[in-house]
């Protein structure tokens, strides 16, 4: 089980050998620590807590504080956990060579909030016909049926909240990385803004 925890800095472009380009989201990636360890023997399954971005120790609350006291290691503002045997114990430290350049990976982020939208924007609809007279414009049209079931069925595309949501892009290759400044490329798009944060992990569905 490979995972690590970084931050999304933006998107940019690489060349191969070939001179092909190559549209790549850069990841700052760790260092990320082991702040926990559960097993099946223990807590009825495996995993491990990774802890990153180290936070200030005023943001923090007393009984995290504690948490991370327990095991040696300062306060971070990220904690996740990984279920899956790993070799890592507390205390080891996660780098962005963690995966190597061709591995596949999930990645998973949340997206940009974009408020409340209407069906045109949120949806894709085409909305009415933009001629002389119409009054239709960008409404959804008719939801629902008035003899039967008189009533909207349960999953109709309306307007409502778009985006600010937790997604995960899967099969995505990492074209490279760079262990000291702790850099990770992917290629492709990633969901959210710069700077959110992203969790990379070894794909479970590889296509």
């Amino acid at each position: 089980m490979k995972a690590i925890i970084g931050k999304k800095i933006g998107m940019t472009q690489v060349f191969d050998q070939d001179g092909r380009v190559t549209p790549v989201t850069v990841i700052s990636a760790g260092p990320c620590w082991v702040v926990g360890k559960k097993t099946t023997e223990k807590d009825g399954y495996d995993a491990i807590q990774v802890g990153f971005d180290p936070a200030r120790e005023k943001r923090v609350n007393k009984p995290t504080r504690g948490h991370f006291a327990k095991v040696g290691l300062k306060p971070t503002r990220v904690l996740q956990e990984f279920r899956g045997k790993s070799d890592l114990e507390v205390g080891a430290e996660i780098k962005a060579d963690v995966f190597e350049a061709g591995t596949i990976v999930d990645a998973i982020g949340t997206s940009k909030g974009k408020g409340f939208q209407g069906v045109v924007k949120r949806h894709g609809f085409s909305g009415g016909p933009a001629t002389h007279g119409s009054k239709t414009g960008r409404i959804p049209g008719s939801v629902g049926q008035s003899a039967w079931p008189s009533r909207v069925i349960p999953g109709k595309k309306l307007p409502g909240q778009m985006g600010n949501k937790r997604i995960t892009v899967r099969n995505l290759t990492v074209v490279g990385f760079d262990a000291e400044q702790n850099l990770i490329w992917i290629r492709g798009g990633i969901p959210g803004a710069r700077n959110s944060y992203v969790v990379l992990r070894a794909t479970s569905e590889k296509k």
